[in-house]
């Protein structure tokens, strides 16, 4: 059945891994009770090759986002402790633009001026007061433009909530939960195996803003495996119930992620999440990207070292689109069969 069960898009994984897109790889395909997971290739193939494990770590970069800040913000927003369409202001005080609100920096329309002068030369918290003046551009609201900067504000809004480091919040109020215990945040457990991202580096963050920024880091810096992502996967596709009985969100505020959030209505953006194919969906520099309908009961979580030892961009992106694109064909025929 394994090989029968979306046969184009695993086939098209083994291609890339044959032409060295990326060393090594897990992914786990998920459609109604049917589900695969797999793992090959090399968590890193320099300083020595190390072969992959399905309980490799991955740093997923921009998975963060929507794993852990977006979730955090989901809870609060269910909590009555936030309302999006207030200004980050009004529950981070330090910040200086008055005009950005929360849905502006979930949806990526805040059009936010990124520039921050030697920002690589920056310490800690040189680098924390520098984000807290950014102020927003002249298309506030209007276009979509994506963004590290708006998750690690509304990082910084959790830790003014909570009063502890962001990372401190996920581990508590996210991996804990939904016992992801695999899921870390530098300085890492060597006990585990860890995927290597650009050149040798290997368990600490790939994203130097979030390297720097550490345990204050909303945007990138989390480390988790395929066992820990499908827990949270299938928390979605169980439309926020454990498999305890125990409610993590509410099915209300998963059935909202579908509508587009950004004030045209235009963006194809939720709340965190990217809408372009009709579903949730986001992707990680690193190599990696999510692919969870809960109204259809399919999911795509794929893992990759891609950055390692070199990082081919532009070539990889076309290879990730091109085998995104099967999948989606597959994922279609599995429905049009099933009706």
């Amino acid at each position: 059945m394994q090989e029968n069960f979306y046969p184009k898009t695993q086939a098209k994984i083994q291609e890339y891994l044959k032409e060295k897109v990326f060393p090594g790889v897990c992914y786990a395909i998920i459609d109604h009770e049917k589900m695969i997971h797999k793992h090959f290739g090399y968590a890193s193939v320099i300083p020595k090759k190390r072969v992959m494990t399905e309980e490799t770590l991955f740093d997923v970069a921009s998975l963060t986002k929507v794993v852990c800040t977006t979730t955090m913000i989901l809870k609060l927003m269910e909590q009555g402790v936030i309302e999006i369409d207030q200004p980050l202001k009004k529950y981070l005080p330090a910040f200086g633009d008055e005009s950005i609100t929360l849905r502006h920096l979930l949806t990526h329309t805040a059009d936010i001026v990124t520039y921050i002068p030697n920002r690589d030369q920056l310490n800690q918290q040189e680098l924390m007061q520098a984000y807290l003046t950014l102020r927003a551009g002249d298309n506030l609201g209007k276009v979509v433009k994506y963004t590290d900067a708006g998750t690690i504000l509304l990082g910084f809004m959790l830790e003014a909530i909570f009063q502890k480091p962001v990372t401190t919040i996920f581990k508590e109020e996210i991996f804990e939960p939904l016992k992801m215990t695999n899921s870390q945040f530098p300085p890492l457990d060597t006990y585990y195996s860890i995927a290597a991202t650009e050149d040798t580096l290997c368990g600490q963050t790939h994203d130097p803003k979030a390297r720097v920024l550490a345990e204050h880091a909303g945007n990138a810096g989390l480390f988790t495996n395929l066992a820990d992502l499908l827990k949270f996967t299938l928390m979605y596709l169980n439309e926020g119930q454990l498999p305890d009985g125990r409610t993590f969100l509410q099915r209300e505020t998963i059935a909202k992620l579908y509508q587009d959030q950004t004030p045209s209505k235009e963006g194809k953006r939720s709340l965190g999440w990217d809408l372009r194919y009709g579903f949730l969906f986001h992707t990680g520099y690193t190599g990696t990207f999510l692919c969870i309908d809960p109204k259809l009961q399919q999911a795509f979580i794929f893992l990759s070292n891609r950055v390692h030892p070199y990082d081919f961009r532009q070539e990889y992106l076309a290879k990730r689109d091109e085998l995104i694109a099967i999948y989606l064909k597959e994922k279609e025929m599995i429905i049009q069969t099933s009706l």
